[in-house]
């Protein structure tokens, strides 16, 4: 296989996407990346559970990166699941013999070389892999690490197929099996890649409160409750779970708005609309907000003195963050 360069990056999957373009000669950052992939989004689902807690994304599901940015670039893909453990690392080391890096969706828990205190049963951890030697060792490209690793395959297969977390794994992996010898034009991908953004986040029908703009007015107005209906141990666990989910997991709900504000900034001079400079700022105005959120939040979880914010505070945020991003996305549409 030829030189894999490696990069750290904020977000597992838009690293691995940008990685995998790069072994192919295509180098695009990644904020252009998750907006040519129409990556940002909310949803607050409590019907599916990590850890027995509500799961909050700031981000599209998982998988939805890769397909869309290779759809919408003109790459060819693989995707493939598996039942037979044994079977998935077969096919893996096919087309790791081929020449070809394979990126793969693990549990973060069992990874060896994490760092134990940023290690949780989180299964949507996107990584790379790009050797393997005699002895069995596997090469790996983890965009949260500063330098490549490697796993054993005992312990690489046991992250494949990692239960606990959100749901269970079946060895997922993807790789790029063609690419074009050329991009295509980017500007008419990044209207369409913006418009779609735009439906996902107020286009939703109001009868399905989890998702996109909804779903942020939908927490906000469950959130205020949370210690009356919870009793206050239950309501804090709640809380640290949004957190985590803001803060920590992949590179955070605020650190998502940033991201497509960057994105935002690279789009103007590629599709001509300086417009979008100053939808660039609002929304990283926003991305405050949402970080000014979780420093309140935090301050509630661990009851701090002298800085006693409440539930309904709390609430009041996420009202104001809602409004906001409301405005902006049916703003935004109008403009591309």
């Amino acid at each position: 296989m030829k030189a894999f360069e490696h990069k750290p990056a904020a977000h597992c999957e838009n690293g691995v996407i940008a990685n995998l373009l790069r072994f192919y000669g295509f180098d695009i950052s990644e904020p252009m990346i998750f907006g040519l992939a129409s990556g940002l989004f909310f949803s607050h689902i409590p019907f599916v559970k990590l850890s027995g807690m509500a799961v909050t994304s700031f981000r599209t599901f998982p998988g939805v990166l890769f397909s869309r940015i290779s759809s919408r670039l003109g790459f060819r893909r693989k995707i493939k699941r598996f039942l037979n453990e044994d079977r998935a690392m077969q096919k893996m080391d096919e087309v790791l013999l081929a020449g070809t890096p394979v990126a793969c969706v693990v549990g973060m828990y069992y990874l060896p070389y994490m760092p134990i205190e940023y290690r949780f049963h989180f299964n949507g951890h996107n990584i790379c892999i790009i050797d393997k030697n005699s002895e069995g060792i596997y090469t790996v490209s983890d965009p949260n690490a500063i330098e490549k690793v490697t796993i054993s395959a005992r312990d690489l297969k046991r992250v494949r197929f990692s239960k606990g977390g959100t749901y269970p794994l079946f060895g997922q992996m993807y790789w790029i099996e063609t690419v074009p010898e050329e991009l295509p034009d980017l500007a008419p991908i990044i209207r369409k890649a913006i418009r779609k953004n735009c439906w996902n986040m107020v286009s939703q029908p109001k009868w399905i409160p989890y998702f996109g703009v909804n779903g942020i007015y939908y927490l906000s107005k469950k959130i205020r409750t949370w210690e009356e209906k919870m009793g206050a141990r239950k309501a804090a666990f709640n809380l640290a779970q949004v957190i985590r989910m803001l803060e920590e997991i992949g590179t955070g709900g605020a650190g998502f708005r940033y991201m497509y504000a960057a994105f935002l900034q690279q789009s103007a001079p590629v599709t001509g609309i300086p417009e979008l400079n100053d939808f660039s700022k609002r929304m990283t105005e926003i991305g405050d907000l949402w970080r000014d959120f979780a420093y309140k939040a935090a301050r509630v979880f661990k009851k701090r003195q002298g800085e006693q914010y409440t539930y309904n505070e709390l609430g009041d945020i996420l009202y104001q963050i809602a409004t906001l991003e409301e405005k902006f996305f049916r703003e935004l549409k109008e403009v591309v």
